[in-house]
């Protein structure tokens, strides 16, 4: 690539001031990786230079990993998109709407107007919402004790929603309950189907729920962004031994792993050899599924974990089977339909079908949507575009 040497100025600049405090970035083709370097350091406490093979908590970036095993089971006709969920998870059979708070501060609930669908599931419009961006719901788990959606504890799923099902997209524990529908309708623990349907597959060997002793020698720390934008190194762990496996948001693993992941997407559902979903699921997934809706911007309701989001504010934004969906193309580059998401420790991918091109960027710093870490992952994504427009101009030429 021309610019490999422009991308890593511009990373190596924010680890060497400590505005960062380490980072691996991966960008490739569906053919080849076309960029891999590691930056600074796993924790700002010890010094231990990062790796490519740095182990990161990818948190939401599980999503669309979770997904894909769902659509897998959808191409098996084990799950529907559009049957009521209910008839596959008992659980939520019976939806109840959050309708605010009465003058004893106990909740109103009323029952949903329709059945939830893994379609509304696998696109934030289920009404399942994050206490982190919804005050009502932080509200609601103080007054029931409900436990919060990190604890690991199947009770922190048992919460009402907040809007009556396919009326309004939310960012929520959606996916979550997706996992717990892979497991219902494959007979597997979600870590076990994952592992035999995609990731031996797709050779993601370093990707799992729990962190293995070698992959603990690679972790990296989590660190904290105070208000004066200090970065201090925290304690931090995803439940070890839960009582359900996070399909939203347990998952550890690598860049080397996730960018088989999103090469295996761009490769129409082929990765490592083996053909993990049918070229129309790839599609399918990648096609705008809230109509009329958009993504709206996430309000922080817990500063510690989250700032306020609100990505591309003047775009409007879809969302697929798990995907954001840029409907314009970005400052960086990106083409019109790519996709991409997140996870809470500011790690990012996107996958642009268009340009055959996709990138993953993985920090471990809160709270999520950080500046510093947005325009460290603005800055590789435009290299990335830099290298291949100039790559293009050669071939032109």
């Amino acid at each position: 690539m021309q610019s490999t040497d422009q991308i890593d100025q511009a990373l190596r600049q924010r680890t060497d001031a400590r505005d960062v405090p380490g980072m691996v970035a991966v960008a490739a083709t569906g053919k080849d990786v076309i960029y891999q370097d590691a930056f600074g350091t796993r924790d700002l406490s010890k010094d231990t230079a990062m790796t490519a093979d740095s182990v990161f908590w990818i948190a939401s970036m599980t999503k669309a990993i979770t997904a894909t095993a769902a659509m897998q089971l959808v191409e098996q006709g084990k799950l529907s998109l559009d049957e009521p969920i209910g008839k596959v998870l008992p659980d939520l059979a019976d939806p109840q709407v959050l309708e605010g708070f009465d003058d004893k501060g106990e909740p109103k609930l009323r029952p949903a107007k329709r059945p939830i669908t893994l379609r509304h599931l696998m696109t934030h419009t289920a009404g399942f919402c994050y206490n982190m961006w919804n005050g009502d719901m932080v509200q609601y788990l103080e007054k029931t004790g409900t436990p919060p959606a990190r604890s690991g504890l199947h009770a922190s799923l048992r919460v009402p929603i907040m809007t009556d099902p396919g009326t309004r997209w939310e960012y929520g524990i959606n996916i979550d309950w997706v996992g717990q529908a892979v497991e219902a309708a494959s007979g597997k623990r979600l870590d076990a189907y994952l592992r035999d349907h995609l990731f031996a597959p797709l050779g993601m060997n370093d990707t799992s729920f729990r962190i293995s002793d070698s992959q603990r020698q690679r972790l990296v720390g989590m660190h904290q962004r105070h208000a004066d934008g200090s970065l201090m190194p925290i304690p931090f762990e995803v439940e070890q031994n839960p009582e359900f496996l996070a399909g939203g948001g347990g998952l550890y693993g690598t860049a080397g792993d996730y960018i088989k992941f999103t090469q295996m997407i761009l490769n129409k559902g082929r990765g490592n050899g083996n053909q993990v979903l049918n070229p129309e699921t790839v599609a399918t997934m990648g096609q705008n599924h809230i109509g009329e809706l958009n993504m709206t911007r996430l309000n922080s309701a817990i500063a510690f974990a989250t700032n306020d989001v609100d990505l591309y504010p003047d775009m409007e934004k879809k969302w697929g089977l798990s995907f954001l969906i840029n409907t314009a193309k970005t400052p960086e580059g990106r083409s019109p339909g790519s996709l991409a998401w997140a996870g809470l420790a500011n790690t990012y991918y996107w996958i642009d079908p268009s340009r055959d091109v996709t990138g993953v960027i993985l920090m471990q710093v809160l709270p999520f949507a950080d500046a510093t870490c947005l325009e460290t992952f603005a800055a590789f994504e435009r290299g990335v575009y830099g290298g291949l427009d100039a790559a293009d101009g050669q071939k032109a030429a």
